[in-house]
């Protein structure tokens, strides 16, 4: 069972404690996406690589 806050001011202090906490986490997720982003960058760079070889493999079929 929770305590309710029965001022202004303790409904400030505990809104005060869950929008730091949010903060906390958001700062994690965000650490999270930049390790990501990392690893979507190799996956599109073999992506490309792969759809330029088909590209010039299709290009010397039709020149020979």
């Amino acid at each position: 069972m929770a305590i309710e806050p029965k001022t202004t001011r303790e409904h400030i202090l505990s809104l005060y404690g869950h929008i730091s906490g949010v903060k906390k986490n958001l700062r994690h997720v965000h650490e999270d996406v930049e390790k990501l982003g990392g690893k979507i960058d190799k996956v599109y760079w073999v992506l490309l690589a792969a759809a330029g070889t088909a590209a010039l493999f299709a290009i010397e079929r039709l020149i020979n």
